[in-house]
């Protein structure tokens, strides 16, 4: 079987992105209307989400009609080839909501079950992220550049970003993150997906988020991991299929980061 072409698969992952953002924009800060999912946390859901997945969905059918996908709206489309999309059209509708521009459209593409493509794209900022095993990429307005995660730095000198301390809903999992807090130099909150890709950038050292499904963190780790930075489950558990994750620049921040929330 010929090797995937990681270039061409990257130009039409860019290209969903622009469809689903003129899908979903027209939805953000009109008070659209919004529905609830079942579960143990308000878990809003807008027309925006569902336009949004509709037009990336039609688009991949129409190309790769063998590619699965997998969508946090419209669930899954079994695929016969080795490739499937992991998608998250607005990641953060809480943000989405609020009228906060800090959500994400989010496009993943495995590859034999490996996260390998991935992109995160903010149309009201202008922000699109992406990566894939030749590296990682920020395009703003225009310009694209390559990124890369900030390295040698210590645990007591580095920046935390994640979601919501109220989202480590068990005692342990709220006890490893406090004590990770306590040993950083900051701690920041309310990024969403961004943080993963500040931390690929170099902004932030570490990006974590507790109880992630498939499609929160499969499109993200090809742009942390393809711009030098690492990754891992900390109950030990698989990263493709989500759960507690934590992300750093280098490996031995990360090993830091994992010794002091198992001490």
């Amino acid at each position: 079987m010929p090797a995937p072409d990681w270039t061409e698969l990257t130009r039409f992952a860019l290209a969903l992105a622009e469809a689903s953002a003129r899908e979903i924009l027209p939805y953000f800060r009109r008070n659209t209307a919004v529905e609830v999912k079942d579960g143990p946390v308000w878990d809003p859901v807008t027309e925006g989400d569902k336009a949004g997945e509709r037009i990336i969905r039609k688009m991949i059918e129409e190309r790769y009609p063998d590619h699965g996908i997998h969508g946090e709206e419209y669930g899954w489309k079994e695929g016969t080839s080795p490739f499937t999309w992991v998608l998250d059209p607005v990641d953060g509708t809480r943000s989405f909501v609020c009228g906060m521009p800090t959500w994400a459209t989010l496009i993943g593409l495995s590859h034999e079950g490996k996260p390998s493509l991935g992109l995160m794209n903010q149309p009201v900022v202008g922000d699109m992220f992406y990566g894939n095993p030749e590296g990682a990429w920020h395009s703003y307005r225009g310009a694209t550049q390559a990124i890369r995660t900030r390295s040698g730095i210590s645990l007591s000198q580095a920046s935390i970003g994640t979601t919501a301390p109220e989202l480590y809903r068990s005692e342990e999992n709220q006890r490893r993150f406090q004590r990770l807090k306590a040993s950083a130099q900051l701690t920041r909150y309310g990024g969403d997906a961004y943080f993963f890709c500040m931390m690929a950038s170099g902004h932030l050292d570490i990006a974590m988020d507790c109880g992630l499904q498939p499609y929160d963190i499969t499109p993200l780790l090809p742009i942390v991991t393809g711009a030098g930075g690492f990754a891992a489950e900390w109950t030990g558990g698989d990263l493709s299929k989500g759960g507690n994750v934590i992300t750093a620049g280098s490996q031995p921040l990360l090993d830091e980061a994992l010794a002091i929330m198992s001490a």
